[in-house]
C-alpha cells in the first residue's frame, strides 16, 4: 500500500479530519487560486492542527493531489439510458452543471492552472480524469455492441470528446458553458463517433 502524503485511506475520526481538510482546501483554490494555497492556512480554516496536516499530506501538491482523488471518488456515477446520444447528452450536462457552478468552476480553474507549471499536480489531475473517462465509458462500449457506434470505436476518445469543448469555452472565454452548448457537445461527439472518426485510435 502507498505510503505517499494523501493516499493513505482514512476512517473514523482520522476521515472527519480529511473532509475539513479538503473543504478548506478547496474553498482556497476557488476564492484565491493555487498560488495563495498554504497549509498553514488550510489548517486554520479546516480547524485542525498544523501538525497533522503538514505530517499527513506533506506539501501543496500533496493536498491537491488528495483533493482531485476525493473529487473523482464523489462525483456522481454515470447514467445509462439505453441510448448512447441520451447517455452522453447526460454526461455532458454532468461536465456543464460543476464547471457553471461558481465554487466548482473557480476550483478545476484554478487546478488546471497549476498543472500546467507542476507536474505532480498534473499527474493528479490526469488521474482524476482517467476516472472519470473510465466510469463514462461503458456507456459508449455498450452503443457498439448495440450497433449504434461502429465497431472499434475508442471509448474513452469518445467520452473526451464530449466534455472538451465545454472546458475550452470556460479557460478561453471565462464564461461558464450553459446547457445549450453541453447538447451541442453532446451530439457532435455522437456524430463524430457514428460517421467512425474514433474507430482504431487506441490501437
Amino acid at each position: 500500500m502507498s505510503t505517499e502524503p494523501g493516499t493513505v485511506r482514512p476512517g473514523g475520526r482520522t476521515a472527519r479530519v480529511r473532509a475539513a481538510v479538503l473543504r478548506a482546501a478547496g474553498d482556497v483554490l476557488a476564492e484565491q487560486g493555487f498560488a495563495h494555497l498554504d497549509l498553514a492556512d488550510v489548517a486554520r480554516r479546516a480547524e485542525v492542527g498544523k501538525t497533522t496536516v503538514y505530517r499527513r499530506w506533506g506539501t501543496v501538491t500533496g493536498l491537491v493531489a488528495d483533493l482531485l482523488t476525493d473529487m473523482a471518488e464523489q462525483s456522481l456515477p454515470r447514467t445509462e439510458t439505453g441510448s448512447v446520444r441520451d447517455d452522453l447528452r447526460a454526461n455532458a450536462a454532468l461536465v456543464q452543471r460543476t464547471l457553471a457552478d461558481p465554487r466548482q468552476g473557480a476550483l478545476f480553474r484554478a487546478v488546471i492552472a497549476a498543472a500546467a507549471c507542476d507536474s505532480r499536480t498534473a499527474s493528479a489531475l490526469r488521474r482524476f480524469y482517467d476516472v472519470r473517462v473510465a466510469e463514462w465509458a461503458p456507456c459508449v462500449e455498450q452503443a457498439v455492441a448495440r450497433g449504434e457506434l461502429p465497431v472499434g470505436t475508442d471509448a474513452s476518445e469518445v467520452v473526451r470528446a464530449v466534455s472538451a469543448p465545454l472546458y475550452y469555452a470556460l479557460l478561453t472565454t471565462g464564461v461558464a458553458p450553459g446547457a445549450g452548448d453541453a447538447d451541442r457537445a453532446a451530439e457532435a461527439a455522437v456524430a463524430a463517433a457514428a460517421a467512425g472518426v474514433y474507430v482504431g485510435l487506441s490501437a
